[in-house]
C-alpha cells in the first residue's frame, strides 16, 4: 500500500493535499501468507483439542478397537476424532458428531455413490468428494459447512428435484421423508428448469409394497437391499440417462418374506406400504415401543395407532436380534388385530348357539363344572402367542385343583426341559455371524425365522461360510448342500462316514441349529442325543463357543419351558373332561372325549373356538403388559399400544378371578406379584434384555436309549402368512396366501 500512495502522490498533484497525511508509520501494512488466503485451514490449526467440548456421535456411532495401532486422526470441521482405519469419511463424520445428508448410502448395504448428496471438502483435494465412498486417510482435514459443500449441496438437490414431481400433498412419504427433510436443510429457495418432467410407469411388486416410480430418485437402496439382504434378484435398474428406472427385468412380483423393509430404506415415496395408503399421516400416530410375538425370534417393533385402532407395525433397532428388519408377516398382520374379535363373554346353550352373558354368570358355569371333575381329568393348554404371566397363572391354577396335566402347543409328547441350553439357540442370533459352518436339521429358517435366516446369509456373503441342510426339499436364498431328508444321515455323521464331516472337523466356529419341528416327532430324543454327539465329536460346544442351537417356532416356548409347562396335550386330552384352552387354537381335539367340557380364553374366534362350551374374551398382545422369552432366552416385554376390545380382559385377570369363583384364590393380584411367583420358579424370565449363559453340559445328561427313526423330516410350516389367529383373521395375509404362494 506505501508503495501505491507514492505513486498516486507523483501522478496527481490535487492527491498530493488528501495523502500527506499518510505517513510510512501510519500505514497499516498487509502481507498475505496461505494461512490468511485460506482462514478457516488457520482456524484449525489455531484450536486446542482439550478446549473443545465432546460431541455426541450420530445416531449412537460406535466402533471397536482390537489393535491400537490401527487407529488414525482425522480432523471434522476442526474436530479431532480418533478412529478405525478403514473407515469411511461420511462415518469419521458421524463419530465426530455431524450429521451428513445422503440419499444412497445405508450402513447396513454396500456402498453406491450414486446420489452425490454427501459432498464434503477436503483440504488438498481440487473439489468435493462423495464422503460415503471416500476413505478416511491419516490427518485428513474434513470441511461439512463450507461455501464449497453448501454449493454443491445445493446443484446436487436441484438436479434430484428436476423430475421430481410435486406430490407431497397425496403422498404417503409426507412428514416422513428425506427428500423433504434435505431439501429445506441443503436445498436452494428456487429451481432453474422449466421443461417437462419425465414419468415412469408403475410397477406391481404384489399386495404388500406400492410403487409410485415417478418420485424414484434412482439411489438403488431397494435393489441393493433384495439382492444383498433379502438374498432374492427380483429388482433391477434398467435403461440409461434420463431412461434409466428401477424395474423387475421381466413382470412378477417380488416374493421375499423381508419384502417390506424396502418401505423404510426408501428415501423417497417411491416405495410405500400398500395397506397403509392413504390411511393416516405419521403426525396423527402414536407411538408404542413393543416387541413381535408371530415368531420365536422377538423382533423390536413400534405399533403406531390412532385411538384404538393399530394403524401399522414398523421395526425398532436392534443389532442383537434383529438388526433394523422385521418379516412381511410381523409388519403386516396387524389388520387380524381388528377382524374376528371375541368381544363379551358367550355361553354354548342348548340349541347349540352362543349366547352373551356377563363376566360372574361365565365364571360361575365355569366353576361349577370344574367342581364336579376329577383333578386328574382337568387338562390345560397354552396358545403359541401366551405371555409367561398368563402361563404362570394357568399352571398355578390347574396345579391348586390338583392337575399336572399343563402343557404348550408346539413343544411336543413330554419335552425335556431339565437342561435350558437344550431347547434354546445358545450361540445367540448376533453370535451367528461368527460361525463358519452350519449343519441345519430339519429347520427351514427361511419360513420359520426370516431374520435368523438372514442372520445366516449375512454369514455366508461375509465369511464364506458353509451351510448343510438335513431336511424335505426347501427353498434357500444363499449356497448350502442338501445331504439328506431323513436322520440316516445323523447317523453317517455321528460315525465320520460322511463327506460334510471334513468341514465340521476343519471349521473353528461350526454350529449346529435344531429346528422346533423335532419336537412333534416320536424319536425326538434320539434325534436329539445323535446331534448331541456331534456336538461332541466336531468340537461344537467349548468354553469360548457353544454352537449347539434349537430354533423355535412360538413366541410362548421358551417361557412354557422355563416356566415347567411339559404336560403332554395329546395324550391327556383323550381322557380330559375338563379341557381349558388358553389361546390353543392349533391343538387338534379329534380324540377329545364328545362329553368334555370345553373353556376357550382367547382373543380370535379362531380353530378351537367352535368346540367350546364358554368363551372367555382376553386381550392381544398389542392391548397388555407381558414377558416374553425368544429363542435364544432372552426376556422381553410387550406394552399395551390401543385399549382391549368390547368387555375382554388380560389373560392372568380372567384367570385370576376364575380361581376365586372355584375356591382356590390365587394369592396374587397384580403383575408385580406374579413376577415375584415366576422368580422363584425361572427368576431369569425377570433380567430383561439379557440373556443366561449355559453353565451346564450335555455330559450330564443319561444315555438316550430309544431307536431312530428313518422317516424324513417335515416341514414344520405350511403357510408362512398363517401360522396363529392374528394371521389367520388377518386379509392381508389372506392376500399374500393367495398370491404370493401360488406354484
Amino acid at each position: 500500500m506505501g508503495f501505491l500512495v507514492h505513486a498516486l502522490r507523483r501522478s496527481n498533484p490535487l492527491l498530493r493535499s488528501q495523502y500527506s497525511n499518510l505517513t510510512p508509520t501510519g500505514i497499516r501494512w498487509i502481507c498475505s501468507s496461505s494461512a490468511l488466503r485460506k482462514p478457516e485451514s488457520a482456524a484449525i490449526d489455531t484450536y486446542d483439542p482439550a478446549e473443545l467440548p465432546p460431541r455426541t456421535p450420530v445416531g449412537g456411532a460406535r466402533f471397536h478397537i482390537d489393535n491400537p495401532e490401527d487407529v488414525m486422526e482425522v480432523f471434522v470441521d476442526g474436530y479431532p476424532v480418533k478412529i478405525p482405519k478403514g473407515m469411511t469419511v461420511l462415518q469419521a463424520c458421524e463419530v465426530a458428531g455431524v450429521d451428513i445428508p445422503r440419499f444412497c448410502y445405508h450402513s447396513r448395504l454396500s456402498i453406491a455413490g450414486n446420489c452425490r448428496m454427501c459432498l464434503v471438502e477436503v483440504e488438498k483435494s481440487p473439489k468435493p468428494v462423495a464422503s460415503c465412498a471416500m476413505p478416511a486417510l491419516p490427518g485428513m482435514k474434513i470441511k461439512t459447512n463450507t461455501p464449497v459443500a453448501k454449493k454443491a449441496r445445493e446443484g446436487v438437490m436441484e438436479f434430484l428435484l428436476m423430475n421430481h414431481p410435486l406430490d407431497c400433498p397425496i403422498c404417503d412419504q409426507g412428514g416422513e421423508c428425506d427428500l423433504q427433510d434435505q431439501s429445506m436443510a441443503f436445498g436452494a429457495d428456487r429451481g432453474r428448469f422449466t421443461e417437462m418432467k419425465r414419468s415412469v410407469v408403475d410397477k406391481n411388486l404384489g399386495p404388500l409394497v406400492k410403487t409410485v416410480m415417478t418420485r424414484c430418485i434412482q439411489c438403488t437402496r431397494c435393489v441393493r437391499f433384495a439382492s444383498e439382504v433379502a438374498g432374492v434378484q427380483d429388482l433391477g435398474m434398467l435403461g440409461r440417462g434420463s431412461g434409466e428406472e428401477i424395474g423387475t427385468y421381466v413382470e412378477r412380483l417380488m416374493t421375499s418374506e423381508l419384502s417390506g423393509n424396502v418401505i423404510d430404506i426408501c428415501p423417497v415415496g417411491a416405495l410405500t406400504s400398500k395397506p397403509f395408503a392413504f390411511k393416516a399421516r405419521n403426525w396423527e400416530l402414536k407411538g408404542t415401543e413393543t416387541i413381535d410375538v408371530t415368531d420365536a425370534v422377538g423382533s423390536n417393533i413400534r405399533i403406531d395407532s390412532r385411538g384404538p385402532e393399530v394403524m401399522r407395525i414398523v421395526p425398532r433397532l436392534n443389532e442383537d436380534i434383529n438388526e433394523e428388519w422385521i418379516s412381511d408377516k410381523t409388519r403386516f398382520c396387524y389388520d387380524g388385530l381388528k377382524r374376528q374379535r371375541l368381544n363379551d363373554p358367550m355361553i354354548r346353550g342348548a340349541d347349540g348357539r352362543f349366547k352373551a352373558v356377563s363376566w360372574q354368570d361365565a365364571l360361575a358355569v365355569v366353576a361349577e363344572v370344574i367342581q364336579q371333575v376329577k383333578p386328574a381329568e382337568i387338562v390345560g393348554i397354552a396358545g403359541q402367542l401366551s405371555d409367561a404371566e398368563s402361563m404362570m397363572t394357568l399352571k398355578d391354577f390347574l396345579n391348586r385343583l390338583g392337575s399336572e396335566n399343563v402343557a404348550c402347543e408346539g413343544n411336543g409328547v413330554n419335552p425335556n426341559a431339565d437342561l435350558r441350553p437344550s431347547y434354546l439357540m445358545n450361540t445367540h442370533i448376533a453370535g451367528l455371524e461368527n460361525a463358519d459352518a452350519f449343519l441345519l436339521v430339519g429347520t427351514q429358517p427361511r419360513v420359520e425365522a426370516p431374520l435368523i435366516n438372514a442372520r445366516i446369509r449375512k454369514t455366508v456373503r461375509a465369511n464364506q461360510a458353509k451351510v448343510a441342510y438335513i431336511g424335505p426339499p426347501s427353498d434357500f436364498n444363499y449356497d448350502h448342500q442338501h445331504i439328506g431328508t431323513c436322520p440316516k444321515t445323523l447317523l453317517e455323521i455321528t460315525e465320520g462316514r460322511h463327506p460334510f464331516c471334513s468341514t465340521l472337523k476343519s471349521a473353528k466356529n461350526p454350529a449346529i441349529i435344531v429346528g422346533a419341528g423335532i419336537f412333534k416327532r416320536k424319536d425326538k430324543d434320539a434325534i436329539f442325543s445323535k446331534v448331541e454327539s456331534i456336538a461332541k465329536t466336531f468340537n461344537v460346544i467349548r468354553k469360548d463357543w457353544n454352537g449347539f442351537n434349537v430354533l423355535l417356532l412360538n413366541a410362548a416356548q421358551a417361557a412354557a419351558l422355563d416356566l415347567g409347562l411339559v404336560g403332554s396335550p395329546s395324550e391327556s386330552i383323550q381322557s380330559a373332561k375338563f379341557l381349558y384352552l388358553m389361546g390353543a387354537d392349533d391343538v387338534k381335539l379329534e380324540t377329545l372325549p364328545d362329553d368334555a367340557f370345553v373353556v376357550y380364553q382367547g382373543h380370535h374366534g379362531d380353530k378351537n373356538v367352535y368346540r367350546a362350551n364358554v368363551i372367555l374374551p382376553a386381550a392381544a398382545f398389542s392391548e397388555k403388559e407381558g414377558t416374553h422369552e425368544n429363542t435364544e432366552g432372552c426376556a422381553q416385554w410387550t406394552v399395551p399400544a390401543v385399549p382391549t376390545v368390547g368387555d375382554a380382559r388380560d389373560d392372568w385377570k380372567i384367570i385370576r378371578a376364575l380361581s376365586e369363583v372355584a375356591g382356590v384364590r390365587l394369592p396374587y393380584d397384580n403383575l408385580q406379584g406374579i413376577r415375584a411367583r415366576i422368580r422363584t420358579v425361572a427368576p431369569n424370565l425377570l433380567q430383561v434384555d439379557e440373556r443366561e449363559p449355559s453353565t451346564l453340559s450335555f455330559d450330564i445328561k443319561p444315555d438316550c436309549k430309544d431307536q431312530l427313526s428313518l422317516e424324513p423330516f417335515t416341514a414344520a410350516i405350511d403357510n408362512f402368512y398363517m401360522t396363529n389367529s392374528i394371521t389367520r383373521a388377518s386379509k392381508i395375509m389372506a392376500q399374500c396366501s393367495s398370491v404370493l404362494l401360488k406354484k
